[in-house]
């Protein structure tokens, strides 16, 4: 049974598909920051986000709450990961221009 109620899964999956997107986008603005299993976690919080919004009025508040903090933690470690990427290249170019060929073996 699909039953669409607007309510607070609504905002809560609204807020994935759009961290997603952007996960998914980050491989246009800065395509050096993107790696090959983006496409795949994008996949999948497309795919959670919309069973959260297509059957999210059967959660009782509890449940809400733990998807709510569960997504928190999604989107602050996948933060850490997008700027650990970005200063991960900008050292490994600072290296390559200082001239030692061998950062780590990248």
């Amino acid at each position: 049974m699909i039953n669409i109620n607007v309510g607070p899964n609504i905002l809560v999956g609204m807020l994935i598909i759009a961290a997603f997107l952007g996960l998914y986008f980050v491989r246009t603005v800065k395509f050096e920051l993107a790696r090959d299993v983006d496409m795949f976690y994008t996949s999948l919080g497309l795919m959670y986000s919309s069973i959260l919004i297509i059957h999210g009025w059967r959660l009782d508040p509890i449940l809400l709450f733990s998807q709510i903090l569960i997504l928190m933690t999604l989107l602050g470690i996948g933060w850490e990961n997008i700027r650990l990427r970005g200063l991960l290249i900008a050292d490994k170019m600072k290296y390559k221009s200082s001239g030692n060929k061998d950062y780590l073996g990248l």
